[in-house]
């Protein structure tokens, strides 16, 4: 009998059932407790980033709002600045009109003279006013110089008068010497030549003269003209390049600060998955080392993936991910703590038993050697005055059910001696019978019958599981 193994299932008694049921109410309320606590600072940080997205976007409206502003007044004053130098550009080909009006009335001209001078008045209120003149101000121009030329040709008779004419009628354009050096130069020739020619004796020499030199004046106002009108349309050109390169550079100013926008979108979110993660990461690691302690690798397992998913995301920048993986180990991590606190009890109720067993057995006449605890197994060795050894294991079944299994070596149907050295032959089931009396009952554990394979079947024996099944299964 003594080498088969033992084994004895063992439940609570009603006393300690009732302790452990209070235990249990108590974690649980620490549970929900820290929920509410867990809550309350998931939407403390939740409002936290709501401000600093608040906080973020005012920002950013603020300092769009400055370069709006700075960008809207740059415009106004190269509009203005531009707006001036037309209106000066525009009051310069006025003024040379007025010079040839004028120089048209005192060579004789009396026809048109009024709708020119209308004209000009007109277009100096348009330019009072800051409007564009486009073109008409050469156009104007153009009148002035054919009403010039239909009537100087009759009169040679004042020579010094028509040369002084023709002397203005090239200075009336102070940028011709700029915009048509080669007329300018032969406009300059040809009056030189009228001047040497104006002398009474070389009035066929004058005549002749006189129509080329006018003819070349009338050339060197149209290039002139046609200089200006291609200056403006470079300059309006220029502009609309301007204009282009500067929808340009908001276009790239809006991307750039859709870029920023979302570079600093990306940071707060990253921002409040940390700190969600640092609220529960003592909590998570905490259930992890315990699990695993209490030989769950399961438990342990699931929360360190779930806890790791949530630290790579951030490790990564993926602010989507990171929260995923946050709100994920939040929602595990509940269940987690229930199944720790029921693991916690199991191995508290294990120990609880390995206790008592221990003071039964050496109450018994037991010595204990020593034990060891492997993946939530206690095995316990004790010896007997006579040699025989006892290894007991305090296990599970699978439905959680503590049992205690015994290998018993050198006990043949034990024989015991009183101190008063008389003999009393005793079973090892009865010792066994009388350590489990002394377990604690209601007070600590009660022990089922003891059984092993080969039992009598008067006994009602239950059988003994495989040998290697006896390990503790954790609730």
């Amino acid at each position: 009998m003594s080498g088969s193994p033992k084994y004895s299932s063992v439940r609570v008694g009603a006393l300690y059932a009732q302790r452990e049921a209070a235990e249990r109410a108590r974690r649980a309320d620490e549970r929900r407790a820290r929920e509410r606590r867990r809550a309350a600072e998931r939407v403390r940080i939740a409002q936290a980033a709501a401000a600093r997205r608040e906080r973020a976007r005012a920002e950013a409206a603020r300092k769009e709002a400055e370069v709006t502003a700075r960008r809207e007044a740059e415009h106004a004053a190269r509009r203005d600045r531009a707006q001036a130098e037309q209106s000066r550009a525009d009051e310069r080909g006025l003024e040379e009109v007025r010079e040839l009006v004028a120089e048209a009335q005192r060579s004789g001209v009396r026809d048109g003279i009024g709708a020119l001078e209308g004209e000009l008045a007109a277009l100096r209120v348009r330019v009072a006013r800051g409007e564009r003149l486009d073109g008409a101000v050469e156009v104007l121009r153009g009148k002035a110089v054919g009403l010039r030329a239909t009537d100087a040709g009759s009169r040679t008779d004042d020579r010094v008068h028509v040369l002084a004419a023709l002397d203005r009628r090239l200075a009336a354009a102070p940028d011709g010497a700029i915009l048509d050096a080669e007329g300018h130069r032969r406009c300059t020739d040809l009056l030189g030549q009228l001047r040497a020619a104006s002398a009474p004796d070389q009035q066929v020499r004058f005549e002749a003269l006189l129509g080329t030199a006018e003819h070349a004046l009338d050339r060197h106002a149209a290039t002139i003209a046609q200089a200006r009108e291609t200056a403006e349309r470079e300059v309006r050109a220029e502009r609309e390049r301007a204009a282009e390169r500067e929808r340009a550079a908001e276009e790239e100013r809006a991307a750039e600060r859709e870029r920023a926008e979302a570079a600093a979108a990306l940071e707060l979110a990253l921002t409040e998955a940390a700190e969600r993660l640092d609220a529960v990461r003592p909590a998570a690691q905490g259930v992890v080392n315990t699990a695993a302690e209490l030989g769950a690798p399961d438990l342990a397992d699931t929360i360190d993936d779930a806890l790791r998913a949530a630290t790579e995301s951030l490790t990564a920048r993926r602010p989507g991910e990171a929260l995923a993986a946050v709100a994920d180990l939040e929602a595990r991590l509940p269940d987690a703590e229930t199944r720790l606190d029921e693991l916690e009890l199991a191995d508290e109720r294990r120990r609880d038993l390995v206790a008592a067993l221990r003071d039964a057995m050496t109450g018994e006449g037991f010595a204990f050697e020593g034990g060891a605890e492997e993946d939530g197994t206690f095995r316990l060795h004790f010896t007997r005055p006579t040699g025989a050894t006892y290894e007991t294991t305090v296990a599970s079944e699978e439905d959680g059910t503590p049992v205690l299994v015994y290998r018993v070596d050198g006990e043949p149907d034990v024989t015991l001696h009183a101190a008063q050295d008389e003999a009393v032959c005793d079973t090892t089931e009865a010792l066994l019978e009388r350590v489990h009396e002394s377990l604690g009952g209601d007070d600590g554990f009660v022990a089922g019958e003891i059984t092993w394979d080969g039992k009598p079947p008067g006994r009602r024996a239950k059988p003994l599981p495989r040998d290697a099944s006896w390990r503790w299964t954790t609730p």
